[in-house]
């Protein structure tokens, strides 16, 4: 389990992105639907662990879901790793026995999960690559699945920048408008 202070720094470092709910966004989709390819997989997920939901950045071989409640979700697990978080056989893992995408007619068996760690060092979401038959990961295919996480993770960072540069060119702009109004009151 999380600590809470720590959980706490996690949440509020996954609202610094102000990713969640945003409309879908190519480059995302790009991203998983390559990796479904890449590792023959079908699904692929970009995944952001929230309070009390797991929410789809982007799907791919999933329709109709947006998000999932967050417990007994996977992500949530999985983002208690700083590794691949690796499930080869669901049916015979002790972590997913009960999980209800495990014994639902959903039938998961494989789920294999790259963190998106900040900068900070915080886990905030998952890159998910999933079947519902048992694989295994070669440690070359682990190694490349953490890069597509880390590429999500830039991705993030590269947006972040653009709203704060965005920002400030806005207050920039309103103090521009303060003193010129402030002068045209001076004149008048």
């Amino acid at each position: 389990m999380i600590k809470p202070n720590t959980e706490a720094q996690r949440l509020k470092a996954l609202k610094k992105y102000e990713i969640l709910d945003t409309p879908a966004d190519g480059a995302y989709d790009r991203l998983v639907k390559i990796a479904a390819k890449m590792f023959n997989m079908p699904i692929a997920l970009i995944t952001l662990v929230d309070e009390n939901r797991i929410w789809f950045k982007a799907k791919h071989g999933l329709k109709d879901v947006n998000e999932v409640p967050r417990e007994p979700g996977l992500c949530a697990s999985a983002i208690l790793s700083d590794e691949v978080y690796l499930v080869e056989n669901a049916l015979k893992d002790p972590r997913t026995l009960a999980n209800p995408l495990v014994c639902s007619n959903f039938g998961l068996r494989f789920y294999a999960a790259a963190p998106l760690k900040t900068k900070n060092g915080h886990n905030i979401g998952n890159f998910c690559i999933i079947d519902k038959k048992p694989r295994f990961l070669n440690k070359g295919q682990t190694e490349l699945l953490q890069e597509l996480a880390n590429i999500v993770v830039d991705e993030f960072e590269l947006r972040l920048s653009a709203i704060i540069e965005h920002r400030k060119q806005l207050d920039y702009i309103k103090s521009l408008e303060e003193r010129l109004n402030s002068q045209t009151k001076k004149a008048g």
